[in-house]
């Protein structure tokens, strides 16, 4: 599976963007989508991730604010962050998880920076 993320940026605080990821090759075996970041110095954390059947999970920093979709037709998963603050600053990463015959595996996207910042 190969992940094409885009849509990342600077951004003042109380500002939104919406990060995009597309995903080609084998996404037949795709269970899971989402989304991880990583600020600098600091391990890579999750910030939400939504299954095939819709289920939704959410890092306790960016709920509320933030709202993961996606559309299976076009393969591609969403991130709409709204009222963003400076902390929400990293390289976010795009993630898929896939399951075949029982061995489940991760899939990374190339990161997408995002800046708030006034």
């Amino acid at each position: 599976v190969q992940l094409q993320a885009s849509g990342g940026g600077l951004v003042q605080p109380g500002g939104s963007l919406r990060l995009s990821c597309a995903a080609s090759g084998s996404t037949l075996n795709i269970i899971r989508m989402g989304w991880y970041r990583q600020a600098p110095g600091k391990q890579r954390e999750l910030v939400a991730t939504i299954t095939n059947a819709g289920l939704t999970n959410y890092a306790d920093s960016v709920g509320g604010r933030f709202t993961i979709s996606r559309d299976d037709a076009k393969n591609t998963v969403y991130l709409q962050m709204n009222s963003l603050k400076p902390e929400d600053t990293a390289v976010y990463y795009c993630n898929t998880m896939t399951r075949n015959r029982g061995i489940y595996f991760d899939y990374w996207g190339q990161g997408t920076q995002v800046t708030v910042s006034s």
